[in-house]
């Protein structure tokens, strides 16, 4: 999982980007997700739409260097709960001879069990992306966001006029 950095500043009368992420429909969140991933430096991201696809909802290319590249897929859980271990097994599943890696993006977050499954060795490595670290990695590209000032007063200046 990407270490959080500081939370969210949320000013009051706006709508915080997780609420507008989950919000989206399952096709927007997808697509949202994938522009993330082209903005973060992935290749040919695609999103699949497909059923019966073991819960991939997309796939991309990560470039390393002219030598190595990583045929990376992803899904989606625009969720409220926490994703579980078996979720990250069955997604583990479907990507066993289709790809080297695998992102889960969620707007909610991680049980315990699926952190520790995402990096059981042996298996295939899969990188977990919650709600938090989601809405930085947003905020971090500016994507759906309009960065702004907000000034906090500092008591300590007026107090020689006191």
């Amino acid at each position: 999982m990407v270490p959080p950095t500081e939370p969210p500043v949320d000013i009051p009368g706006t709508r915080s980007l997780l609420d507008v992420l989950k919000s989206l429909p399952p096709e927007g969140f997808e697509r949202a997700s994938q522009r993330l991933l082209r903005e973060s430096g992935f290749e040919r991201v695609v999103v699949t739409g497909k059923s019966g696809d073991g819960g991939i909802d997309g796939n991309g290319i990560l470039q390393v260097n002219p030598f190595v590249s990583f045929t990376v897929l992803f899904q989606c859980k625009r969720y409220a709960g926490s994703v579980s271990a078996s979720q990250v097994r069955d997604f583990r599943g479907a990507m066993v001879g289709r790809a080297d890696k695998g992102i889960i993006i969620t707007t909610g977050t991680f049980t315990t069990e699926a952190m520790k499954e995402a990096r059981r060795d042996g298996a295939p490595p899969i990188e977990l992306v919650d709600g938090d670290t989601l809405v930085q990695m947003f905020e971090r590209l500016e994507l759906g966001v309009k960065p702004k000032t907000v000034y906090e007063v500092d008591e300590t200046f007026f107090e020689e006029y006191r």
